[in-house]
């Protein structure tokens, strides 16, 4: 396998696409993708968008706020969750109570777009790239609801799906590598962290640049690289530990049965990493193990992720 020139999104999002210098990148995916000229303000840092991964409820990646004063959440997930659609609810509805003060008026409630960059197959479907929005039907006459005159003065909105969140479910996995258009052209660099010579896609042509692995500092990218064996690391241990029998196996099961089978499962790759990473397990590490609930040991799995010794790793038992 010939080695990547071009450091991954996921890697980009956490350590470079957050400078302003760097905006022009996000401003051509997002405007390719939600087909507008989206032009990006600011950068949001709140309790929804947090460096740390093992944040299990919400792990936001990044959170952007457009021209249009419209916040966008950027979101990669490489693990499989048969909830993520809930907790893609849970973080929009989360955004929005963060962006309203107490006693303002609901007319102030902001727009949030989801866009789920998604490394595993979700749900059943045969398109790549998923968006979901808010109508209302009538049940006898099947009519739209619209907003009246003084409702799009209000909200400065057109229509009622303008005002509910809006949902992009990109599951890069499922493209076929053909790129018919310029969002197939981001897609492209989504799964394959390649850019064509001939790709003309807003945004990457800068990404390009900026994005060149031998263009990293040395310790930058070693430590890119190492985050990359630990990823693929992970997803190994995800598919040996939680294949597709197994997880149907885990449902089918009482419940009893189905924590132990997770409790087992966590330890089992909270040892491996550990040995992966440090060489050794210590006698106080395997005893907090056995004893520690499903939550701790995935939150754990997240540290040691991040972690360069095992300073700390353990201390916090939440």
């Amino acid at each position: 396998m010939k080695q990547r020139q071009l450091i991954s999104f996921d890697w980009a999002l956490k350590r470079l696409l957050r400078s302003k210098a760097n905006f022009e990148i996000l401003d051509g995916f997002l405007s390719e993708l939600l087909h507008d000229d989206v032009h990006i303000l600011e950068i949001l840092d709140s309790e929804s968008n947090q460096d740390a991964r093992y944040d299990k409820h919400n792990r936001v990646d990044l959170k952007v706020k457009n021209g249009q004063g419209e916040l966008i959440i950027i979101e990669l997930q490489y693990e499989r969750e048969l909830d993520y659609l809930q907790r893609l609810l849970y973080g929009t509805a989360k955004v929005i109570t963060e962006h309203l003060s107490e006693g303002e008026p609901y007319s102030h409630v902001v727009k949030v777009i989801s866009v789920s960059i998604l490394y595993f197959d979700l749900g059943e479907g045969t398109d790549y790239i998923y968006r979901g929005t808010t109508t209302f039907k009538g049940l006898h006459t099947n009519d739209e609801l619209h907003l009246n005159e003084g409702q799009r003065a209000l909200f400065r909105r057109d229509s009622v799906t303008a005002l509910f969140p809006e949902y992009y479910l990109i599951k890069v996995n499922r493209f076929d590598n053909i790129a018919r258009n310029t969002l197939d052209e981001w897609i492209y660099f989504l799964k394959n962290e390649e850019i064509r010579d001939n790709f003309t896609a807003r945004g990457l042509i800068k990404a390009k640049e900026q994005l060149d692995i031998l263009k990293l500092p040395e310790r930058e990218r070693q430590s890119y690289e190492y985050y990359k064996d630990d990823l693929h690391y992970q997803a190994s241990m995800v598919e040996s530990t939680y294949g597709i029998g197994k997880w149907e196996g885990r449902q089918e099961g009482r419940q009893e049965g189905r924590q132990e089978g997770r409790q087992e499962g966590k330890v089992e790759m909270l040892t491996n990493l550990l040995q992966h990473r440090f060489g050794a397990i210590p006698e106080w590490a395997s005893a907090k193990m056995a004893q520690a609930d499903i939550p701790s040991l995935e939150r754990w799995i997240m540290r040691i992720l991040d972690a360069q010794s095992l300073d700390g790793v353990f201390l916090d038992k939440t």
